[in-house]
């Protein structure tokens, strides 16, 4: 259990701030049952603010949990969590803590305002060898090097759709940062994803495991999803106005990430990377390359 459960309910908002999420079990010092905050878990509700954040409707579809106990759940969850208004200033505070995590390359990072973000969703779409997979390589090593290095401190979750994970690339990335190749495997949860309905039932394991690391609740996770593009028919309107490929997905992809960054094809070894959609960052454009080693600026390849 957090040390946030030990604090004082007086202290909770304080704590909430130095710890992050919490875990359900939080919920059990609130009155609510062990064997409801056991359904909760079940249904991958893992964190006292996944179950603060779930409506009502959706929690009265777990087996168990009736309308008076959603209600009670509900309550003692919104108390626990800062559901309220906040200042720009307390924001602020928070997202200069974030970390980010280097993608191997200098002039990515330096495009991305140092590295893909921590506390958000960053989605890379484009057509077949512009980099996705290896971006998602790399980065699963470059997240276990310290804050120092460009890295988190943390591990890697992987969720293979296509079937192109390769451990090989992992250990390559690892003897480039001077890392040991047995700890780097071991720090990464790999899982192959069969189906719609597989994915959706690993993102439920993958809530439990991340929700159990202590680290992942104080330093946030970064999330990377890769997308594949479809042929634009309209490439005259639109935001992908001149493109004639655009990802797939629609409004729902567009809302669901935070940044979208599309790759190309170049030159040999090198892609293109553009800031398609952020809140913060400015559409703009880089190269990087596909190294022996991982991803690399351009003038690394040999």
């Amino acid at each position: 259990m957090s040390q946030a459960s030990q604090a004082p309910e007086d202290d909770v908002g304080e704590e909430y701030a130095f710890t992050g999420p919490l875990l359900v079990n939080k919920l059990q010092e609130a009155g609510i049952h062990p064997n409801d905050i056991k359904k909760l878990a079940e249904a991958g509700l893992n964190t006292v603010e996944a179950v603060a954040f779930t409506p009502k409707k959706h929690l009265v579809t777990i087996k168990g949990i009736s309308d008076q106990k959603a209600d009670k759940i509900l309550a003692e969850a919104q108390k626990i969590v800062p559901l309220g208004f906040q200042s720009a200033t307390e924001v602020h505070a928070r997202r200069s803590e974030l970390v980010h995590i280097t993608t191997g390359s200098k002039q990515l990072d330096a495009l991305l305002g140092g590295g893909i973000e921590t506390g958000a969703i960053t989605e890379l779409f484009g057509e077949f060898r512009t980099g996705k997979s290896q971006i998602c390589h790399t980065l699963a090593v470059t997240c276990q090097l310290p804050v120092s290095m460009g890295g988190g401190e943390g591990k890697c979750l992987y969720i293979d759709t296509e079937g192109t994970f390769r451990p090989v690339r992992l250990l390559a990335v690892a003897e480039r940062y001077g890392l040991n190749g047995e700890e780097v495997l071991d720090n990464v949860a790999y899982a192959r994803a069969y189906n719609a309905d597989h994915q959706n039932a690993l993102l439920t394991s993958a809530s439990a495991l991340m929700s159990e690391s202590r680290r992942d609740r104080k330093f946030g996770i970064a999330v990377v999803v890769t997308n594949q593009v479809m042929s634009n028919p309209d490439a005259a309107a639109g935001p992908y106005a001149s493109n004639e490929k655009k990802p797939i997905g629609g409004n729902i992809m567009a809302h669901a990430s935070t940044t979208r960054l599309q790759l190309k094809k170049a030159r040999g070894n090198t892609r293109s990377c553009k800031i398609y959609d952020s809140p913060c960052l400015p559409e703009m454009e880089t190269q990087f390359a596909i190294l022996a080693s991982g991803i690399g600026d351009p003038e690394e390849e040999t």
